[in-house]
């Protein structure tokens, strides 16, 4: 309790500062989706095979995984908030369309003959009856799409567009339940807080007439409008903070100066993204926006392509299978790095920075008594029994043309069973019996500190991962005075040392940016 209570008192700005970028998303989100199921419920009343259509479409989108939502949405709207907003827009819909729906057919028909014999017309009948009988399912609606949109939400982590779910990714990929706990907390206070102000518009909207009996208070009529009003303005605030701020921060960066640094969804990549931002910031007058735990390497080059960030921090090995589909034609580090520096310049217009330094390759790892039950010490001999070993792995090492499927393609061997695990619970895995081969990186903190065997890559199966700056070559046209900055950067790092700082993150719970900046002012880059 004294250490969450210790990383409170740490992190009360930033945590504010997320939880206000929750709440403007959320809010924004189901506005959005009030302001379109409501109407739609309403209008498919009027007929059956609308209703069918309707209420089907939106059964089926709920049925998706909002993480699937969220990367269909990201090729289309880019990075940030705007993906993270329409993925919660479609799963807030259903609620709302089907509990207007629901609301209105439960009228009883003779209400609304009577209505008629009374000369309202179709509006008047609307707003004057249907509406004011089916508040209470409509309301019920709204509020179960708004706190569900609160825990769904805090998933726009990985798109970069922050949230709560940043501490919540930060502590799964640290293991550090604070982090967690930081951010689940106040996602859970947020949507108790939401449905409390919705239940008490919901008691404004409601006739008090067709309020349960305990609930009927029978106060002034003056009294009840002030409340109405009170909440109301409530909820109107709430509506209105988020479009406000987004206008004001639109106004203010005209004309700014600013680069964006993005980063994946690993504490190595955000250690580095973290450096340059760090780097740029101290050294010139370019504002820096980060959008660090973007869910994988492709999110982020996709990103660069389409200009919604300037840089990232990538691996040569990667660059020609993921964003070329090409084999190999040589594992040496500098032919691989050369071709890599031309395609994506001819092809994309993205500049490649000199080696960092490190070589952060893909290294397999057995437990000690496995290596020895099976008499294996390099990576040839460890394919040789596969089909009695149980794989744990990154889910980017079963989907890589340049891992697993080219380790089945080239060694016509399957492992028994292959299980796609979280970075750092691939190691729980490995020590609880669970796997028996993990994929690890050379620079791993996990590696300091578990008894793992490393197998020898006798064949040179993987090549050469060596960290290099992507950036967007007008950007740096934009801007020349980056591109000597940046190269301080090369060079600057070997193995140990990036191992060191990923395990200050990952096993001492330091924080990322606290890292990158010590290690900064160590080598002279930034003031101290």
């Amino acid at each position: 309790m004294t250490d969450f209570l210790a990383l409170l008192a740490a992190k009360h700005s930033e945590l504010l500062r997320l939880f206000i970028d929750h709440m403007n998303m959320t809010t924004m989100a189901v506005f959005i989706s009030l302001s379109i199921g409501i109407p739609v419920g309403i209008v498919i009343t009027h007929s059956r095979l609308a209703t069918r259509i309707v209420i089907g479409l939106a059964n089926i989108m709920q049925s998706i995984p909002c993480i699937a939502l969220l990367a269909f949405s990201v090729p289309f709207v880019g990075i940030g908030a705007k993906p993270a907003i329409m993925m919660v827009i479609i799963y807030a819909l259903l609620p709302i369309i089907k509990n207007t729906y629901t609301g209105i057919m439960s009228i009883d028909p003779k209400t609304i003959e009577v209505a008629r014999g009374m000369g309202l017309t179709k509006w008047q009948r609307m707003f004057r009856i249907e509406l004011p009988l089916a508040a209470p399912f409509i309301m019920a609606g709204i509020r179960i799409s708004a706190v569900a949109a609160v825990g769904t939400m805090t998933i726009a982590a990985f798109a970069g567009a922050g949230g709560l779910g940043w501490f919540i990714n930060l502590g799964l990929n640290s293991q550090n339940v604070g982090l967690v706990l930081l951010g689940a907390i106040p996602a859970s206070l947020m949507a108790l807080g939401i449905d409390l102000l919705l239940g008490q518009l919901e008691r404004a909207v409601t006739p008090e007439g067709l309020l349960p009996p305990e609930q009927i208070q029978n106060i002034p009529a003056k009294k009840r409008r002030r409340r109405q009003i009170a909440v109301f303005a409530l909820c109107g605030l709430l509506v209105l903070l988020p479009a406000a701020s987004a206008l004001s921060g639109y106004l203010s960066e005209r004309g700014e100066r600013k680069v964006t640094v993005a980063s994946g969804d690993f504490t190595e990549a955000m250690i580095l993204g973290y450096m340059y931002s760090e780097l740029i910031k101290a050294n010139s007058d370019i504002k820096v926006e980060e959008r660090f735990n973007l869910g994988g390497a492709v999110v982020c080059f996709n990103a660069l392509k389409k200009g919604d960030v300037d840089m990232f921090v990538e691996y040569t090995g990667s660059i020609l299978p993921n964003y070329f589909h090409m084999e190999f034609a040589s594992t040496d580090p500098q032919a691989v790095y050369e071709k890599s520096k031309e395609l994506l310049m001819k092809e994309h217009g993205i500049a490649v920075s000199k080696p960092l330094g490190f070589n952060n390759t893909y290294v397999m790892g057995v437990r000690p008594e496995t290596a020895k039950r099976y008499g294996i010490r390099t990576l040839s001999e460890m394919m040789d029994v596969a089909d009695k070993l149980r794989l744990g792995c990154t889910v980017g090492f079963v989907q890589r043309g340049d891992c697993l499927p080219l380790m089945k393609k080239r060694f016509k061997k399957d492992f028994e069973s292959v299980t796609g695990l979280q970075e750092s619970i691939r190691y729980r895995g490995l020590a609880a019996q669970e796997v028996d081969v993990i994929d690890a990186f050379s620079t791993d903190a996990q590696l300091t500190k578990q008894n793992v065997t490393l197998m020898e890559d006798d064949i040179n199966f993987f090549p050469p991962y060596y960290a290099v700056n992507l950036v967007r070559q007008d950007t740096f046209e934009k801007y020349p005075e980056l591109e000597e900055l940046l190269s301080k950067m090369d060079g600057l790092l070997n193995e140990d040392a990036m191992r060191a700082l990923n395990a200050k993150v990952d096993i001492g719970g330091q924080d990322a940016r606290t890292v990158a900046r010590e290690f900064l002012r160590e080598k002279g880059l930034i003031a101290k």
